[in-house]
């Protein structure tokens, strides 16, 4: 059992650095990608230096396996803006059946926040090593916190905060997931939203984000929208609990099933200590139409 809101640690009791990130399925293992943070800030400020990605292996989720660095800063090809001193964050992958290729996004960015684009990468394998093919602002528009859902025809998304965080953006990619097909519609415009979480439920498509206090914890909303591209309708604030007005001191990252129960990652940064944030995972459910987050002590659930 992991303690909600705390660091968690590896089957070999060292901090579990995957921050930002995400958690998949394949040839039931479960793998969990996330932000390497394990470094001191860089002096007076709240970044670390880009590390890489890392990834983690698990059968379970009770215990995880760190594999090394899915991608590695290291390994950036000439001329990428892949470097220590530049951003590098939110990382989402999804696999392709079709190409049988694991496909990441990230968001990338200068240490001021100004390019605002993406890097794609891809990899044979869900440890990796993932190549870095394409580094873009997608549909020529800027593309900070981020994420990937696939819809239930297998379409995959890039759904991003854009408009320095005014709109959301849902861009469609392509088949083979490794860059966007010019087809995107914006959501929740002039609404500043950003770390958005996707799920879909009984006909309806749900979103979760954060609103864009900085690193300050604030309170979730979530949307609702019968339709993907269709007009997204802001609803409430979903958890319950204690703190349930800051998001339980977290921020969404991202939304996953397991056993026919749906959860949401949190990140509980740690601004002046990045390398000491901490997780939570929480269960999602939607009853009559309503979606909520539950606070809860331990993942997974103690059983009964």
């Amino acid at each position: 059992m992991f303690e909600n809101g705390k660091m968690w640690a590896d089957d070999v009791g060292k901090p579990i650095q995957a921050h930002g990130g995400c958690i998949i399925q394949h040839d039931g293992m479960w793998y969990w990608y996330g932000e390497h943070k394990g470094a001191k800030n860089c002096p007076g400020t709240t970044r670390v230096d880009v590390i890489g990605i890392s990834c983690y292996s698990s059968k379970d989720m009770n215990s995880w396996r760190y594999e090394g660095l899915a991608l590695d800063v290291k390994d950036s090809p000439k001329g990428s803006l892949i470097q220590p001193e530049n951003v590098c964050e939110r990382p989402k992958v999804l696999y392709n059946k079709k190409t049988g290729k694991f496909v990441m996004w990230m968001h990338l960015d200068t240490p001021n926040y100004t390019y605002a684009g993406v890097a794609v990468a891809v990899a044979d394998r869900p440890i990796g090593p993932f190549t870095v093919i394409r580094e873009m602002q997608p549909n020529r528009t800027d593309s900070r916190d981020m994420t990937l859902f696939k819809d239930v025809d297998g379409t995959a998304w890039l759904v991003h905060s854009s408009d320095w965080n005014k709109t959301l953006r849902l861009s469609r990619l392509t088949e083979d997931f490794t860059d966007v097909d010019g087809f995107y519609a914006s959501a929740l415009t002039d609404q500043t939203r950003e770390a958005p979480a996707l799920m879909y439920r009984d006909g309806k498509y749900y979103m979760i984000t954060s609103g864009c206090t900085g690193w300050q914890p604030n309170s979730a909303l979530y949307a609702e929208c019968d339709h993907l591209c269709g007009q997204w309708k802001l609803i409430d604030n979903p958890c319950e609990g204690d703190n349930y007005r800051r998001t339980f001191e977290g921020q969404s990252t991202y939304i996953f099933e397991k056993d026919g129960k749906t959860y949401l990652m949190l990140d509980h940064w740690k601004p002046k200590n990045l390398k000491n944030s901490g997780y939570s995972i929480l269960p999602v459910t939607v009853e009559n139409g309503i979606l909520t987050v539950k606070w809860q002590a331990t993942f997974p659930e103690q059983a009964s």
